[in-house]
């Protein structure tokens, strides 16, 4: 499918934001040029909702954000990684290169209507929870209207976009990392939709992931019990033990897990069960150590329910190493844009919308603010942790949801698929916009982004990936 430039004429129906008068031009330039696209910035929005495509299915997806930056004079390279919905999208010539993040994949197992009362779409089994269709979309806005400041002002760089797809357990972007399709970024961008507006420096937790499948032997679980051996009573023997380690964890670590595969009827002895975990930690060694313990489980659980186990990494992501000279430039440039100001239809959606949270951590009108800089540790992992120790990166968040949504619930999904989302969409790929011009301008800031970058990394880092070796996971989501 091909967004055709009659889209431009839709207009700007859903782009009011609470602007103050930005003294700074190149924010000014930044707001009139991704205004000018506030249509396909939509159009792509909407889409990405409607078709709401899980990690590395993400075909019409990826196809879509590729036919539009094609359109847009970018030379694109696809199926990058050995992953068929990945792609690089390129425009202009020489430095610096400033990267931008382009997610797309939804959440198996939620969705919901762009309404504000519960409401499941029928025989729909994924949804835009964490609001990538607004990642997608809000990324291609910003490096559009990139490229066209970069030809209107004769300025050399380079923007390029990465479609980057599975960010949702499937690591697309580590397997990018690892390919080396990053080692000629100056500077990476990122962002998030969120029920708040901020820029503050923000890491996140290393994680990993595993399908644990316990193997066993069906019986008749009346007639011939003694002569089965339950591949279920493996995985439950192994969830008991990993809740146990939970009171010997460090503070910041988690774990959490859910069983894919339990057996098909009660009168069966199942012979085969599956169980998929998640480990988070801050620091990627934290990670290993309780990976090693949570194999142990596993093992444990076999030999004590007389069934084998094996295992099988499915993805895994470093934390975010944070830039602080990215991040204040960052966040001076979403404060030069403001928050974002509702429509009364809005304030009525997100009104409704609020009256089902319970003890909300953002109030509504918080929405109209930028939240105060601040470096913090945030619980959330992220593959954008692996593309951060490739390059200097930085990101940031804006309301694209009501206050006090929480990611990965049904009124993300629902924000996210009306005007609300695509206000705050509109928000990030302007801020985006001035953050790169401001860089293209200023090469001692880029200079000294290096070297914070280094520094932080250390003078003996080697990059390594808490997958391993494996190839994509292209069929974790079946």
């Amino acid at each position: 499918m091909r967004l055709i430039p009659s889209l431009i004429a839709l207009g700007f129906a859903t782009a009011s934001l609470a602007l103050p008068a930005a003294s700074d031009p190149s924010t000014e330039a930044a707001s009139e040029l991704v205004e000018a696209r506030s249509g396909m910035t939509e159009e792509i929005a909407q889409s990405l909702w409607d078709w709401a495509e899980v990690g590395y299915q993400e075909t019409q997806s990826s196809q879509l954000l590729q036919d539009q930056l094609e359109m847009e004079g970018f030379t694109i390279e696809a199926g990058v990684a050995d992953i068929p919905t990945a792609f690089i999208a390129e425009y202009g010539s020489g430095g610096p290169v400033i990267a931008i993040l382009a997610e797309m994949d939804a959440l198996p197992g939620i969705n919901q209507g762009a309404t504000p009362v519960r409401e499941p779409v029928e025989n729909k089994h994924a949804g835009q929870a964490c609001g990538h269709n607004l990642f997608g979309a809000g990324s291609v806005s910003a490096a559009v209207a990139i490229r066209h400041w970069l030809e209107d002002t004769g300025t050399e760089g380079t923007v390029r976009l990465y479609g980057t797809p599975a960010e949702e357990g499937g690591s697309g972007k580590v397997y990018m990392v690892r390919a080396g399709l990053f080692d000629d970024v100056d500077i990476a961008f990122h962002w998030h939709p969120s029920d708040r507006n901020s820029a503050a420096a923000s890491t996140t937790l290393a994680n990993r992931s595993a399908k644990f499948r316990f193997s066993g032997i069906s019986a008749h679980a009346a007639g011939a019990p003694e002569r089965g051996r339950s591949a279920l009573d493996g995985v439950e023997a192994m969830n008991m033990m990993a809740n146990m380690m939970h009171e010997h964890m460090p503070q910041d670590a988690r774990m959490h897990y859910v069983i894919t595969s339990g057996g098909e009827a009660p009168n069966v002895v199942p012979d085969f069960a599956e169980v998929f975990y998640y480990v988070r930690h801050p620091e990627p060694v934290g990670v290993e150590a309780l990976w090693s313990r949570l194999e142990d489980t596993a093992r444990g659980a076999a030999t004590g329910t007389g069934t084998e186990v094996e295992w099988e990494i499915i993805h895994g992501n470093n934390p975010l190493l944070v830039n602080e000279t990215l991040a204040k430039m960052m966040d001076s440039k979403l404060r030069e844009l403001g928050g974002i100001t509702y429509t009364a239809e809005e304030q009525q959606f997100a009104e409704s919308i609020a009256s089902t949270f319970d003890n909300p951590r953002n109030e509504l009108g918080s929405e109209e603010e930028i939240q105060p800089y601040e470096v913090s540790l945030g619980y959330g992992s992220t593959d954008v942790g692996d593309v951060s120790f490739a390059a200097p990166t930085v990101g940031l968040r804006t309301a694209t949801w009501v206050p006090g949504t929480s990611a990965h619930s049904w009124q993300a999904v629902a924000a996210s698929g009306m005007s609300i989302g695509e206000k705050g969409t509109e928000l990030a790929a302007k801020t985006l916009t001035a953050a790169a011009i401001e860089l293209y301008q200023n090469p001692e800031m880029v200079e000294a982004a290096k070297e914070e970058f280094e520094e932080k990394r250390g003078p003996d880092y080697e990059y390594k990936s808490l997958l391993g070796d494996r190839e994509p996971p292209l069929d974790y989501r079946n």
